[in-house]
């Protein structure tokens, strides 16, 4: 017997099996290795990100920012009396860095010139990944592909090695101070630390054109300053090189909270008591006027979008902003933000101002008043419009004294059509750095005999009590005229809204949407909610 018939390779069947293992390793020399990659599943594979190497600092905190690719750690340094935030990653090993490199070029252009339309861009970047690596005839442990993932991800669909502190809900700043310098945060539980994330220069100011582009906005070393939104609603200020800058670029991102904080939500802060927001609600309901002032991060936005929760449903409401901020529940609300664009394409808050008053709004929400358009808004309130804005000023005087100067002067006869003016700080109360209103006035118009502008204070914070005082309100008895109560009646509807701002407190229900939902259920049918909560307190009662 010949060797051929031997071995078999002489039969048909022999030659057909030679001839699929001359295709399979001619598919896999043209195509790559065909590569399987399921779901990351914690209880089978490994951990992608391992503990962070030991510092000598006093761990305090540890949670996830983006599972189960990154964490934070908040640690205490007793030397320094200082906290310190880090980001934990995965780490990569030298065989994986390479790799990384190499498929980061390859990905690159299929990603942005891809055809195929995918309903989320990340299963696309994770297609686009497995198809390199068999190219490459690489077959890679799950635990390696994710890895890789996490990293392309966070290039392309990300905010690269900020990205993981974008994800951290505690936190609400994020500030570089230049080139090779740590950023910051202010945590909303430890307040001002440093991280353990440095940029470099070349790739600090390649990051800051990145988010300025993200923005949709342009930044250059002859136009360095740019002030801007993210996609997220995030605001960001940003600068590039070292002329305004000397320790090199820089940039603050404020985030955008994907959840508005709610009057819950303040009076668990403790930035307002449910009196203050039951007044708070009667004058809104009433088309009664506010301006929310205050210094840097007091909280006044938040606080006007808090409240404008109060606005009847269907009242026909349109926002003004620079950077948008504002986030309201609300069927007929129209959004308006200004463009700034080279030459005569701008379109300022005045514009928009101007614009907002032919749609027939019944309440107008400016974001900030700064210049000609606090003239437009104040002319808004006395032709009838409800007007809410927020203003940069640390007491009532200052306000007055800001708005009656440049640049902003508006008539002193035209201030008097403000209702209620509530003033805002971010001070410390028990060693914790706390919002609190310090004052919410009333005001009540020029006084004949000096010209000056009349206010009083209906509401008053005691720092050293922390709690809040009431005196008496000329504007209450207003409405109370208005519509047709007796005092009996006011106090009666005053009372029910506080007992129904502690029954949603006590319920939990803080969730935008769902307030909003109890709110007009309350203005549908008052009476029926009022009796739900008659009910719930007997239950507590008896229990």
């Amino acid at each position: 017997m010949s060797r051929e018939a031997s071995d078999g390779t002489g039969t048909g069947e022999g030659r057909l099996q030679a001839f699929q293992e001359w295709l399979s390793r001619a598919a896999t020399v043209l195509t790559g290795t065909r590569i399987h990659v399921p779901n990351y599943d914690p209880a089978r594979h490994g951990r992608l990100v391992a503990d962070p190497p030991a510092t000598g600092e006093r761990e305090v905190e540890r949670y996830w920012l983006n599972a189960p690719f990154a964490y934070a750690t908040i640690s205490y340094d007793d030397e320094e009396n200082e906290h310190r935030y880090r980001v934990v990653e995965p780490s990569l090993d030298e065989t994986e860095l390479d790799l990384l490199e190499r498929v980061f070029e390859d990905v690159r252009d299929p990603l942005i010139y891809r055809d195929e339309v995918s309903a989320d861009p990340a299963d696309a970047l994770r297609e686009e990944l497995r198809r390199r690596l068999e190219e490459y005839g690489v077959d890679v442990p799950t635990e390696t592909f994710y890895r890789l993932f996490y990293y392309l991800h966070r290039s392309f669909l990300g905010y690269g090695k900020l990205d993981p502190i974008m994800h951290d809900a505690h936190v609400e700043d994020i500030s570089c101070d230049g080139a090779a310098l740590p950023v910051f945060v202010y945590h909303e539980e430890y307040t001002d630390v440093e991280t353990n994330v440095v940029f470099e220069r070349d790739a600090l100011d390649d990051f800051v054109v990145q988010l300025a582009q993200r923005s949709g906005r342009h930044v250059s070393v002859s136009d360095p300053v740019v002030s801007t939104t993210l996609p997220d609603g995030s605001r960001i200020e940003l600068a590039l090189g070292d002329e305004v800058t000397p320790r090199g670029s820089a940039f603050t991102i404020r985030k955008y909270a994907d959840e508005p904080l709610t009057p819950v939500d303040l009076m668990d802060y403790g930035t307002y008591d449910d009196r203050m927001l039951a007044f708070l609600w009667l004058c809104i309901e009433n088309n009664k006027s506010l301006v929310f002032a205050g210094g840097t991060a007091a909280g006044k936005t938040t606080s006007m979008n808090a409240v404008s929760m109060f606005i009847p449903p269907r009242s026909k409401v349109i926002t003004i902003e620079d950077t948008r901020e504002l986030s309201l529940y609300h069927e007929n609300w129209l959004s308006s933000v200004t463009r700034e664009r080279m030459g005569d394409g701008d379109i300022t808050m005045y514009d928009l101002l101007r614009s907002s008053l032919r749609h027939r709004p019944e309440y107008i929400v400016v974001g900030e008043v700064r210049g000609e358009e606090a003239i437009t808004l104040f002319q808004a309130m006395n032709t009838g419009h409800t007007t809410f804005s927020t203003l940069h000023a640390d007491s009532v005087q200052t306000v007055i004294n800001r708005l009656e100067n440049e640049p902003i002067n508006v008539p002193r006869p035209m201030v008097q059509s403000l209702d209620v003016l509530s003033v805002q700080v971010l001070t410390r109360s028990d060693g914790e750095r706390v919002r609190r209103a310090k004052t919410i006035s009333e005001i009540e118009g020029i006084d004949q005999r000096t010209g000056e502008l009349d206010y009083s204070n209906t509401y008053s914070w005691d720092g050293t009590s922390d709690t809040f005082t009431r005196n008496n309100s000329e504007l209450l008895e207003e409405i109370r005229q208005e519509q047709g109560w007796t005092r009996g009646e006011l106090m009666r509807e005053f009372r029910n809204r506080r007992r129904f701002l502690a029954y949603l407190r006590n319920n939990g229900i803080s969730d935008f949407r769902r307030f909003t939902a109890m709110v007009n259920k309350y203005y549908a049918d008052p009476g029926e909610v009022v009796d739900m909560i008659e009910d719930a307190e007997v239950t507590v009662g008896d229990s």
